[in-house]
């Protein structure tokens, strides 16, 4: 059976709290040929320590986030494919080889992989609920893929202010090729990081196939204060793709507050938890406002 070799990137800052679990995940996958690379950006805690407990390819690059991914993935990794996580996330057990088969069958040049918000409070019982709607749509964005189409794409635009450059890679795949959602159901045996994940309020089942985000428990004031820092950064975004649907969707009242939550039938979730979808939208509302705020102080 060919095994094509995964290269994992994982971008890190003073994320000594999270890498080893990031990092004992992905050594649990039941993929057998991956190269994990971690790219620090000056962490002055033990993050670099504790990566190189799992592997020897630790580097230090910046400013942001792009720039170590571009680092990892198009400078260090030599994988056909290529997949880039944060410190704080934790994927399934058979997730890269998933990825990897549904690469191998299809003519998909990228992925989107299901991702389910981690915490115990009710601001992440409603983050993780609304995180739910946007799996495979224009709010997703592409983490697995063919690595040399990345290189070919130019990875992730560095001159673009930390925020939607996750969007904008997700753009440049599509303009290329088939992009499409990972199947969320397999079959798995017994996860070591299981437990972990049951205390953070979620049920883990085995047949689920994906990501965990295990974001810090967050005050409502953090959170809208980390998205009003990311907004900033939308304009320019805007102004390079004029005109687009796509973003005239990432950004819009219509589809942000109603289609997305609305189409394929998912309205039925919003019908079966009315506490969530108050939440939501609630959140939604303070967000939006924020965003409208930021573009006309910054006009």
């Amino acid at each position: 059976m060919d095994e094509p070799l995964v290269s994992i990137v994982i971008t890190t800052r003073n994320e000594a709290r999270n890498i080893g679990r990031c990092l004992e995940a992905v050594s649990h996958q039941t993929w057998p040929n991956i190269e994990v690379i971690v790219v620090d950006n000056k962490s002055d805690d033990q993050t670099k320590d504790i990566s190189r407990r799992y592997t020897s390819l630790v580097f230090d690059k910046g400013p942001e986030r792009s720039a170590q991914r571009n680092h990892g993935l198009a400078e260090v990794a030599t994988g056909k494919y290529g997949m880039f996580l944060d410190a704080d996330m934790i994927i399934t057990p058979n997730l890269v080889e998933s990825c990897v088969h549904m690469m191998m069958t299809t003519d998909v040049v990228a992925l989107h992989i299901e991702e389910k918000v981690l915490g115990r409070g009710y601001l992440a019982a409603v983050r993780r609920f609304e995180r739910s709607f946007y799996s495979g749509t224009v709010v997703d964005g592409v983490r697995f893929f063919d690595r040399q189409t990345f290189v070919d794409i130019g990875g992730f635009d560095e001159t673009l202010p930390p925020g939607p450059e996750d969007w904008d890679l997700d753009k440049k795949f599509k303009r290329v090729g088939k992009v499409e959602l990972l199947p969320s159901v397999g079959d798995a045996a017994q996860w070591p990081m299981a437990d972990f994940v049951n205390t953070r309020g979620v049920k883990h089942l085995s047949r689920f196939v994906g990501l965990y985000h295990n974001e810090d428990e967050q005050s409502l004031a953090r959170y809208l204060s980390k998205k009003s820092y990311y907004s900033g950064s939308m304009k320019t975004y805007v102004d390079k793709w004029p005109n687009d649907p796509d973003v005239a969707k990432q950004l819009g009242l219509t589809y942000r507050f109603f289609g997305v939550f609305l189409e394929d039938r998912k309205w039925r979730q919003l019908l079966g938890h009315p506490l969530l979808t108050a939440g939501m939208y609630s959140l939604r509302v303070l967000v939006g406002a924020q965003y409208i705020i930021k573009r006309r102080g910054d006009a």
